[in-house]
């Protein structure tokens, strides 16, 4: 009994120590657990979902849509400089003091309640939407297989899309894409308009994509936007090349409209971008459309893929180019080990497929336009 109570006091003792933290990390480590036990469940997903997540993501959306800037990128910013401070002074601390076993265990409890409380937000806040009905199921759209006649159909539809929207956008003196960025950035609140009546599963607040001030951070871990659950925002790396931002912004906007996986949220980008009607928005959707198509049928066809590559325009080549030649530049480790980290990120809530997710998109642009595709293809012969 007598030891019972010893090793009683000596967890008091250590609990006392830091009592937030602690309550902190407790909180942090049953969000995670309740949500590996219950993802399972769509009715309790559901729940959390559609009674709790969306309706307080929309509220954060439009308190967070009246200031210019990313609330989401200050927060980032303020809690990487937090970290800092903090490892200065506690580092200081335990220097002066030499207790080192109580110093040290404040310094590994934070670091632990720094990553149970992110990652418990994140599952809350975001993990709930990977396991509710998809764009997919709620749209009606289904993906099948893809035959190489179908996606060879696709692709040279898209490909004369782009070279058609290619003509009626702005360029610059090396014939690259020049639309200015205010005005792509000051349609991104209506861009979901004409697409919602079609597809309701898309409704959503009218709220405007952010540029994020340090993209070139971004650029270093290969990210071209983000979607940020804390605070709704869409977040958009406006250091990549410009002929696909537009495109971006449409694809976090789809995040931000609950489209969870990643495949997904390029195909809403393109139908929405097309449904809209905006030359450069559509411009950039048919590149990207373009570029996933192309991919595919690269490694499905290869002739087909230059026959089809072959009737691309200049300009619609220099973009092309120039994406290339950007991201080349930040093939780095700092790259690779973010690539990693966030294939495993998306592992984790059931895209088992990692970062190939993003080609899965393939499979629903041939089931929707396949169709367009066949009847431009029957006009051309």
């Amino acid at each position: 009994m007598d030891a019972t109570k010893k090793n009683s006091g000596k967890a008091a003792a250590w609990f006392g120590l830091c009592p937030v933290r602690h309550v902190l990390t407790g909180l942090g480590a049953l969000l995670i657990v309740l949500y590996f036990a219950l993802r399972r469940s769509q009715g309790a997903m559901e729940a959390v979902c559609y009674g709790l997540v969306r309706p307080l993501h929309r509220l954060l959306g439009r308190a967070c849509n009246v200031v210019p800037f990313s609330v989401g990128e200050a927060l980032i910013a303020a809690a990487v400089l937090a970290v800092i401070v903090y490892l200065v002074l506690a580092i200081r601390s335990l220097c002066k003091k030499r207790d080192w076993l109580r110093g040290g265990y404040r310094i590994a409890l934070t670091a632990v309640m720094c990553f149970c409380v992110a990652y418990g937000g994140f599952c809350l806040m975001w993990g709930c939407y990977y396991e509710v009905a998809d764009f997919e199921q709620s749209s009606g759209i289904s993906a099948e297989g893809v035959s190489a006649e179908q996606l060879e159909s696709v692709t040279a539809y898209f490909a004369a899309l782009v070279n058609e929207y290619g003509e009626g956008v702005l360029r610059d003196e090396n014939g690259l894409f020049a639309e200015p960025l205010d005005e792509i950035f000051a349609l991104s609140p209506t861009l979901y308009d004409e697409v919602c009546e079609s597809f309701p599963c898309l409704e959503g607040p009218q709220l405007r994509a952010k540029p994020f001030f340090f993209s070139q951070i971004l650029s270093l871990v290969n990210f071209t936007g983000f979607f940020f659950p804390f605070t709704a925002e869409a977040n958009i790396n406006t250091d990549s090349p410009a002929c696909l931002i537009p495109a971006t912004i449409a694809h976090e906007l789809a995040h931000q409209r609950g489209v969870a996986q990643e495949d997904e949220a390029n195909f809403v980008a393109v139908l929405a971008s097309l449904e809209n009607g905006s030359a450069a928005y559509c411009y950039s959707a048919c590149l990207l459309a373009y570029i996933h198509l192309g991919n595919a049928l690269y490694k499905a066809d290869y002739d087909a893929w230059l026959d089809v590559y072959s009737t691309l325009s200049e300009g619609v080549l220099a973009d092309l180019r120039n994406n290339n030649e950007y991201w080349a530049q930040y093939e780095t480790p700092v790259s690779t080990v973010s690539d990693t980290v966030y294939t495993g990120f998306l592992q984790s809530y059931g895209q088992t497929l990692g970062l190939q997710t993003y080609g899965a998109c393939v499979d629903l642009l041939v089931a929707y336009y396949g169709d367009a595709a066949a009847e431009y293809e029957g006009a051309e012969q």
